[in-house]
């Protein structure tokens, strides 16, 4: 998909997504794709404890979102048979097939947005997004392209936002401990800060079930992400305190599965 042809908001968040590889995704890159165990979120939260993935071991996977795909590659450390990472950001994918060559884990990469995947019908056994797809792109057009490329009885598990966070969040500044915004009409949320703009999708959970299940997708699980006792502000994404996501959950991991056929 040509530039010119990706709707407003990923073209902004392309944007967002360049600069903050200049700033910091690409040196805690290495970092992060260094890292055998894989975790979740801004708290690093370990998925052995919050056991929120299917077996990935011989499996195909794609990732939704993938900036510098350091997820997928903690999944093919994990056995998958196949990661591949699709993204709208050519820098972070930059810094994404970097990593890969020097890591020699042979995950492949797509630039394009994950709303239209230029890839076939029933190509994965798992689709993944933490912090991609998941908060970037338009709801209701990921999340039908996940079942499509999903096989029958694959599962999708994606980390976002929690409900409650959104409706905690003004329109600048830090998740407060106060409603401070209506959940009616909660979807779409144009963000400026720091000189930028940005876009976002956070749909309430009854909504968001409807059409997960409008989709082909039976919801299995939803998981509240709480800070653990021990963590920390992140250094990058502070718009919410560890303090905060120590009391309420500041994020929530859903995890669906596509219905077989017949």
């Amino acid at each position: 998909m040509a530039h010119s042809d990706l709707p407003d908001y990923a073209r902004r968040n392309r944007d967002h997504w360049t600069l903050a590889n200049a700033r910091h995704t690409d040196a805690s890159a290495h970092r992060s794709w260094a890292n055998d165990d894989i975790t979740w979120g801004l708290w690093q939260r370990l998925e052995s404890e919050l056991k929120a993935l299917p077996e990935v071991r011989d499996r195909d996977v794609i990732e939704l979102g993938c900036g510098t795909a350091y997820f997928g590659a903690w999944l093919k450390k994990h056995g998958a048979r196949r990661v591949v990472g699709i993204d709208v950001a050519p820098a972070q994918l930059e810094t994404a097939r970097r990593m890969n060559e020097e890591f020699g884990l042979g995950l492949e990469f797509i630039e394009g947005n994950a709303e239209d995947v230029p890839l076939p019908d029933e190509s994965f056994d798992i689709a993944v997004s933490e912090y991609g797809a998941s908060i970037w792109c338009d709801p209701y057009r990921w999340i039908p392209e996940a079942a499509r490329l999903l096989r029958p009885g694959g599962d999708l598990v994606f980390m976002r936002n929690s409900t409650l966070a959104m409706l905690c969040s003004p329109d600048q500044g830090r998740v407060v401990e106060r409603l401070a915004r209506s959940q009616g009409g909660l979807g779409r949320i144009d963000w400026f800060d720091d000189g930028e703009h940005t876009t976002e999708w956070h749909l309430p959970a009854g909504e968001l079930i409807r059409l997960l299940r409008s989709s082909g997708f039976e919801v299995l699980d939803l998981i509240d992400v709480f800070a653990g006792e021990h963590a920390i502000d992140h250094p990058h994404y502070s718009y919410v305190s560890a303090d905060w996501g120590r009391r309420w959950p500041a994020e929530e991991i859903w995890r669906a599965r596509r219905h077989s056929h017949g």
